[in-house]
């Protein structure tokens, strides 16, 4: 008999991932994802929403990837293969769920939409940015990086302004090229 299991998703993180690294070594980051389908009700003619949550498991290497760079709200690509899971809770009740183990996480958007900078910025916002101890070497390094990370935004956030041509206020300059040859004989 045969067997198929993959799974393909893109949607957006539904909180920040959860990381853990297990005492064999190995990291483990769990991802919130929900998916969005809209569609018009035929009977009574409304736009229903209906939202798919799940829960991805993503190992080794990607896992401390998705933890540095993934945040709450940021859409990616998720590859991997559908995993039933049981459990007792607490009550003594049989509980169950499918969840995703992941091949492959692609991050999508920009990362002017979803970088870091922003992040920082929410950190100063509610003070946790302050927290950290310039006398500890490793969050000095932090601080550092955090440094670097707003003077590249800052950057970033100046050479995508819109450049004015003098025909119109908004227009991107471009210079005209030829059109590209080729040793094609046709």
């Amino acid at each position: 008999m045969a067997t198929y299991n993959r799974f393909i998703m893109i949607g957006n993180l539904t909180r920040d991932p959860e990381y853990k690294q297990l005492t064999s070594g190995r990291a483990v980051c769990r991802l919130g994802l929900a998916s969005n389908r809209q569609y018009r009700n035929k009977q009574s003619g409304e736009l229903v929403q209906e939202v798919c949550f799940i829960d991805v498991d993503v190992w080794g290497p990607q896992a401390e990837s998705c933890r540095q760079y993934l945040l709450k709200g940021r859409p990616v690509l998720v590859e991997g293969r559908l995993k039933y899971e049981t459990w007792q809770d607490a009550s003594g009740q049989n509980r169950s769920k499918h969840s995703v183990v992941a091949d492959r996480v692609t991050f999508l958007g920009s990362q002017q939409e979803f970088g870091s900078a922003e992040r920082i910025e929410e950190m100063e916002d509610d003070g946790s940015a302050n927290r950290l101890d310039p006398n500890n070497p490793a969050e000095k390094k932090l601080m550092d990086q955090i440094e670097d990370i707003k003077q590249r935004a800052k950057k970033t956030k100046k050479s995508d302004d819109f450049v004015s041509t003098g025909t119109s206020a908004g227009e991107l300059a471009f210079n005209d090229e030829p059109p590209f040859q080729d040793e094609l004989p046709f």
